[in-house]
């Protein structure tokens, strides 16, 4: 009976070559998702700050123009930038937004705002509602037109 016991402790050349192979690729393709990975997350997070903003100034309008007591004004409105720190200077590192503002008659006590947040680099995303007058939201106090609730 032949036996031929051979002592075969460790891993080869071959092995080890084959080994550093893989883990260079695997790191290299992790390497390759980093620089998409910041893209999105850069823009997730100003999309998340604009339909923030966007949100803020739909309300803002639709609570003015329900107001019977305020003038309305159709047209695009005067465009203006808002600092992501919601300060009205700019802060070191802040992100600016330009809005826009457009506010459509529709019919009589009828018009459709729409609200347009875009960034540099980006066109930016955009809203539209349709707002009519109540009369639920006139000051107790009564009418007083151009009052701090129509701007």
């Amino acid at each position: 009976m032949l036996h031929s016991a051979r002592n075969e402790k460790g891993l080869g050349m071959l092995e080890v070559v084959m080994a550093m192979f893989l883990t260079v690729v695997a790191v290299l393709a992790v390497f390759s998702l980093v620089s998409p990975a910041w893209k999105n997350a850069a823009k997730s997070d100003y999309m998340g700050r604009a339909s923030g903003i966007l949100y803020e100034q739909l309300v803002r309008q639709e609570s003015r123009l329900m107001n019977p007591c305020c003038s309305v004004t159709t047209g695009t409105l005067t465009p203006t930038v808002v600092n992501a720190s919601g300060q009205t200077a700019s802060q070191s590192g802040d992100a600016r937004f330009n809005v826009t503002t457009t506010i459509t008659n529709l019919a009589t006590n009828v018009w459709r705002v729409t609200v347009r947040v875009a960034w540099t680099g980006h066109t930016g995303i955009s809203e539209s509602l349709v707002v009519t007058r109540q009369d639920g939201f006139t000051f107790p106090s009564g009418c007083a037109v151009g009052g701090s609730a129509c701007q």
